[in-house]
């Protein structure tokens, strides 16, 4: 079955890919897309509706995830991806996150994922997972992207850029929501076939 995903990243496709392999997963840039949600999930159902109506049919889903740092507030938060400005540099967002950081003891972060779904006959359903950790005093790992280097998820020693991607996806806030999101889509499906 496939399903369309309102993305251009390509580093989501594939781990996307690897969590849910029943799947055939094809990227559909939604380009123009004006994310200006205050939240995760809104962010994705303006990405997701601005694709399935070029895949009538199909499931579509798009996501939205960030970092939310508690000594910060919950920033970098929807705002993740730009955190050092456009256009998007990991290393920029880094450099600033560790910055801003500077001092501070209560290093406690999230990660949030926000999955939005559109059946083939239209109807919406939405998924969320978390993963709590902490952030680091420097990077370490060169697997991942984003803030994957700086971000020790809860009851681990290493980074989610040294994890693996098998480990990390198993606990990892999309590995989450993923795995909610197959189980609508396999519920849904089962129903109506």
């Amino acid at each position: 079955m496939k399903l369309f995903v309102a993305t251009h990243n390509q580093h989501k496709i594939r781990e996307i890919s690897e969590i849910l392999p029943d799947l055939e997963v094809v990227a559909d840039d939604p380009a123009g897309v004006v994310e200006n949600a205050p939240d995760f999930i809104g962010n994705a159902f303006i990405k997701v509706r601005s694709i399935a109506s070029k895949h009538p049919g199909c499931w579509c889903m798009a996501d939205d995830s960030g970092l939310e740092v508690v000594a910060l507030g919950g920033a970098p938060g929807v705002y993740s991806a730009r955190y050092a400005g456009e256009p998007t540099d990991s290393a920029k967002n880094n450099g600033l996150l560790l910055e801003n950081l500077k001092g501070v003891e209560d290093r406690r972060a999230n990660f949030t994922c926000a999955i939005a779904l559109v059946s083939p006959e239209g109807r919406e359903f939405s998924a969320l997972g978390k993963c709590f950790g902490r952030i680091a005093e420097r990077p370490s790992g060169t697997a991942g992207f984003g803030y994957d280097p700086l971000f020790i998820p809860d009851g681990e020693s290493m980074s989610f850029a040294e994890l693996g991607d098998e480990r990390k996806n198993r606990i990892s806030h999309r590995g989450r929501a993923l795995a909610e999101a197959a189980g609508i889509i396999c519920g849904e499906s089962n129903v109506l076939a």
